[in-house]
């Protein structure tokens, strides 16, 4: 079953009823493919698997020791019922771990571990015996504190979803060896990255990466951007702790020519950020999140340069200006989503001519909007358009321009106006 979607409609998550799960249990079961440890394991429990689900804490800590030592996944949805610290009781709620021989024990025992997943938040040390897991394809934690330089240990990963519950991480420069690496997620803290250095003479760097996502804007270099050639996604956001020095450079991301999806969190800052990129002209799914302080016509000049560009969307942005004119030369000629939350946007003047192949316009939170461009009804590519909380007069609009390709005998665009007081 579909939960979310895209904006292109594409299943984005997707969910299976509770009867359907319990039938896929039986069967993984049954064929071997996976153990799921709901009830609490006793010794005299010897399930021959190499994929494990724990969804129940042990009661026993030395009960994991059932567990095969040839195991090749697992995920820990609970884990080890220690005693909780007296001086921690104000917590009941969260799991507590000791960084203690049962840790060290518990890990060291699957020496042949290719995916390894933690899910609950982990409050002690990084438990160092994981880089030792050297077989590890896909690591993801949740946990206080960075990553150790140990990490690279990890020769063989090439997946880290690492989930830090602080405001800012900093990543160890040991992480430029670890070569294999192809996809790094960081929660949502502003993550910094060193440098990229040579160490005997050799390069380092992560040629294989095609995702990162939450990079901080400090550590965006020219040298990090080119260890990194061929990445395909990604994610930076500027936060609080960004010193100001580098809010006044400009970020150069040409060399990263196989970049197609890019996301910028900016979190408020009074400075101009659309001018301080030079975006790759491989770029197909741009979002600017926070990006305040620009006038639209910075958009239309920036963004109809990328001749690849199919979604384009602007959460949360408040422009300097209430007008976006749209000449007869601002041409977004690929562009199929445009999506506007929040922007302080009144008139909009454009024509069927500057989006000659859209398909989705989303419009969250336009109160001050007057209306749609009438000429909008033309786009022969034009499938919806959504309008979540917006004004009444561009909600009439919207009507009209459906009506209007109804009389015409164009039955496939559909509007469709949410309003969170009705809804």
């Amino acid at each position: 079953m579909a939960r979310k979607k895209r904006f292109n409609g594409e299943v984005k998550v997707c969910g299976i009823h509770d009867l359907l799960r319990e039938f896929c249990l039986i069967e993984a079961e049954m064929t071997k493919f996976m153990h799921v440890v709901r009830t609490p394991l006793s010794p005299a429990q010897k399930p021959n698997f190499r994929r494990f689900s724990i969804q129940k804490a042990f009661s026993d800590v030395y009960a994991y020791k059932v567990l095969p030592p040839v195991a090749r996944s697992m995920y820990c949805f609970s884990f080890l019922d220690l005693p909780i610290e007296p001086h921690i009781k104000l917590l009941p709620r969260l799991p507590i771990y000791r960084h203690d021989p049962i840790i060290h024990g518990f890990f060291s025992c699957f020496n042949h571990l290719r995916v390894l997943v933690i899910f609950p938040t982990w409050f002690g040390p990084f438990p160092l015996v994981i880089t030792k897991l050297f077989h590890l394809r896909y690591l993801q934690v949740r946990y206080f504190g960075n990553i150790p330089e140990s990490i690279s240990e990890l020769h063989n990963l090439q997946t880290l979803i690492y989930d830090c519950h602080s405001s800012h991480m900093t990543l160890p420069g040991k992480i430029w060896m670890m070569k294999n690496l192809r996809y790094i997620h960081l929660g949502k803290a502003s993550n910094y990255i060193p440098n990229p250095r040579i160490d005997n003479n050799l390069v380092t760097g992560m040629p294989n990466l095609e995702e990162f996502f939450n990079i901080c804007y400090s550590s965006c270099t020219n040298e990090v951007f080119s260890r990194i050639p061929n990445l395909e996604r990604l994610s930076i956001r500027a936060s609080s702790i960004v010193r100001e020095n580098f809010l006044y450079r400009l970020l150069d991301m040409s060399s990263l020519r196989k970049l197609e999806v890019f996301k910028l969190s900016w979190d408020n800052y009074s400075e101009k950020p659309i001018k301080r990129f030079v975006f790759p002209a491989s770029l197909r799914k741009l979002t600017l999140d926070c990006c305040s302080h620009f006038i639209w016509e910075e958009i239309s000049s920036t963004f109809i340069m990328l001749p690849n560009l199919e979604e384009l969307k602007l959460k949360d942005c408040e422009s300097e200006d209430d007008v976006w004119r749209l000449s007869d030369k601002d041409i977004f000629k690929s562009l199929k989503l445009l999506l506007l939350s929040y922007p302080n946007l009144k008139c909009w003047e454009a024509s069927s001519d500057n989006f000659p192949n859209l398909k989705r316009l989303v419009l969250k939170n336009c109160q001050d909007l007057q209306e749609i461009p009438t000429d909008f009804g033309e786009i022969c590519t034009l499938e919806s358009i959504e309008l979540h909380d917006c004004s009444t007069t561009s909600e009439d609009s919207a009507r009209n321009i459906e009506q209007e390709q109804e009389d015409m005998g164009n039955n496939i665009l559909k509007v469709y106006i949410h309003n969170s007081d009705t809804d």
